[in-house]
């Protein structure tokens, strides 16, 4: 048995000791992404727009590096190799890296390099993580699954960094048809 499967009985063979734990991870295993798109469109309006469309870049960017990584390499999650116990219902397909994982740890990152948002960002991180380890609890990933996906964020937030002069043209564009749209919503309103 390699370190990476020890890792993950590890963390695994804590399910059935609290049901309320047990609870909690299947919670943020499943729903945190759902959560954290609320916090994109919290931040689209609440005046952070540049940061929202950043994350979403970034994010995007590290669920598209993992789906060229699959295509390449293929590793079998837990219940596939009849390891440890399983608290989520899952399709016998790749694990490595994490998308749930990587999704969520890109936006993590991503506000943080942002003054604005840093401090949301650094608990968003925290979150992100328990995600990753809520992924391993729950028997669908292996803690280097969820390794891969933060070295894939990472990746994924230098590279729109490096980007960042052209997507912010991008962006004012965005912005600027959003600000439109809601203009002319606003003169229709008027017009009844």
């Amino acid at each position: 048995m390699n370190i990476n499967q020890q890792l993950f009985i590890y963390i695994n063979s804590h399910i059935g000791k609290s049901h309320i734990i047990d609870l909690i991870m299947v919670l943020i295993a499943k729903f945190l992404p759902y959560i954290f798109i609320g916090l994109l469109f919290y931040l689209w309006f609440n005046n952070k727009k540049n940061e929202a469309l950043f994350a979403g870049y970034t994010t995007t960017l590290g669920v598209g590096i993992n789906l060229l990584i699959g295509l390449f390499y293929f590793h079998n999650r837990p219940f596939m190799d009849h390891i440890g116990l399983c608290l989520l219902s899952h399709k016998a397909e790749n694990s490595f890296p994490s998308d749930h994982t990587t999704f969520v740890v890109s936006i993590a990152l991503m506000l943080i390099t942002f003054k604005s948002t840093r401090s949301l960002g650094i608990v968003a991180s925290i979150f992100a993580l328990w995600c990753g380890v809520a992924r391993v609890y729950c028997g669908v990933h292996y803690p280097f699954d969820i390794i891969g996906s933060i070295v894939v964020s990472i990746i994924a937030v230098i590279i729109i960094i490096l980007l960042k002069n052209k997507l912010e043209k991008l962006n004012k564009i965005i912005i600027n048809i959003w600000d439109k749209l809601l203009i002319i919503k606003e003169k229709n309103k008027e017009n009844e």
